[in-house]
């Protein structure tokens, strides 16, 4: 395996990280060096890493022993995580994550969390800084207090962040599998808040006594959703045989629901034609209707290009069959003239020393609604493709402001022109 050093990324307790490129395929990775004397951590890290292989978990690339300025070292040779680590990340967001970037990123953890148990392995040590940001999402990195579980639970040395202990941990007690569901809570809490839990804490010893012997929890952010909450709860339970497993925890709905459930909302405006691209409906499920002319039926009618002239203005569409209809404003005090007529409204409109009502938008003096002294007219665009069009003039404008309410039937369209 024949590799160069490149300059150090990173500096630990016990190791210190660079990057390397290996000589005949130029791949850049990342390596782990350390003394060979005081390796032992690099060693039980490399001899679990060459057993896995899972997409949420740092891949192992090779390990070997070299000689450097006449120092003998131990070299873990691991997948290179550019976009650094997962505390990096929530720096880089302004201290917190939204709530969808949270689940994503705790459904990830989960996965590897998950198959680390199903194989006998407790990793002891996980925060926000052994979370590496790859390429392909969040995956769990340093193994270095990783140890494998067996029936029993005879002594052994507890190890990992003080902060982030479970409190049987923090007694002395076991460092098993709910010991890692805890440190996901807390590691929940730092993607929330930027910080590590118990912020409060600055002693050591008085923090491992209050997390060990007191009844408290770390404090939830209040900033999460209901369930987003109550999946930290199950986290943080002080008693492990009461924290949910890591498989239970990605059936929680707080992970089941990343998507944002499907609303179609009525348009803003008749110029949101994108709520009207019915591309987008025909994934949908639709209930039955007893209305032989549906919703959809009439959807695809108003929007279709070559809409027949003929049928739209000899009568609208029906929506009677929707009895849950609401009247927002009435034109029926409208009196629309002949299409035919040709007239010229302009000096009429500009003469009126009346201002317009900002309450209804200019429509009428009184409530917004129209007027019977509006004048309606035919309107020539010879630009248009527009094979007929009405305007509705109001008289009660200012000079040469006009507010005109093109009914554009290609496609089935309304337009709001200011001049």
């Amino acid at each position: 395996m024949n590799w160069t050093r490149g300059r150090t990324i990173g500096v630990g307790s016990s190791a210190t990280v660079s990057l390397a490129r290996f000589c005949d395929s130029g791949e850049i990775f990342a390596v782990k060096s350390a003394s060979l004397a005081h390796s032992h951590s690099l060693q039980v890290e490399q001899e679990l890493l060459s057993t896995l292989s899972c997409a949420q978990l740092v891949s192992y690339k090779g390990c070997n022993i070299s000689t450097e300025n006449g120092n003998v070292l131990y070299n873990l040779c691991l997948e290179y995580a550019p976009a650094g680590t997962l505390s990096d990340e929530v720096r880089r967001q302004g201290g917190s994550f939204s709530e969808s970037t949270m689940r994503s990123y705790t459904r990830q953890i989960l996965l590897g969390m998950e198959y680390l148990h199903a194989n006998g392995i407790v990793h002891c040590d996980i925060k926000g800084r052994n979370i590496l940001m790859t390429d392909e999402g969040a995956k769990l990195a340093d193994f270095g207090c990783a140890r494998r579980v067996n029936g029993d639970h005879g002594s052994y040395t507890i190890s990992g962040t003080p902060l982030y202990l479970a409190p049987e941990a923090a007694r002395g007690e076991q460092q098993g599998f709910p010991a890692d569901v805890w440190a996901l809570g807390c590691t929940i809490i730092e993607m929330a808040t930027g910080q590590a839990p118990w912020p409060t804490l600055s002693d050591p010893v008085s923090g491992l006594y209050r997390i060990g012997f007191s009844v408290d929890v770390p404090e939830i952010p209040s900033s999460l959703s209901k369930q987003g909450m109550e999946f930290v709860s199950k986290c943080l339970r002080r008693d492990p045989l009461e924290r949910w497993s890591a498989s239970e925890l990605l059936k929680h709905p707080f992970l089941l629901g990343e998507e944002e459930p499907c609303c179609w909302n009525s348009p803003t405006t008749v110029l949101d034609y994108d709520l009207w691209d019915l591309e987008k409906f025909d994934d949908m499920e639709w209930e039955q209707s007893t209305c032989s002319n549906s919703a959809r039926e009439r959807i695809r009618r108003l929007s279709e290009e070559k809409a027949d002239t003929a049928s739209l203005s000899g009568g609208m569409l029906s929506w009677a069959c929707d009895g849950d209809w609401v009247t927002v404003r009435s034109n029926k005090e409208v009196d629309t003239l002949p299409q035919n007529v040709d007239q010229d409204y302009e000096d009429e409109a500009t003469n009126t020393d009346s201002s317009a009502s900002s309450i209804g938008l200019g429509l009428g003096t009184d409530n917004g609604s129209f007027r019977r002294d509006m004048k309606c007219g035919s309107l020539k665009a010879s630009n248009s493709k527009c094979r007929e069009n009405m305007y509705c003039v109001n008289s009660n404008f200012h000079n040469e402001e006009f507010w005109f309410f093109v009914h554009d039937i290609h496609p089935y369209l309304m337009m709001t022109i200011c001049l």
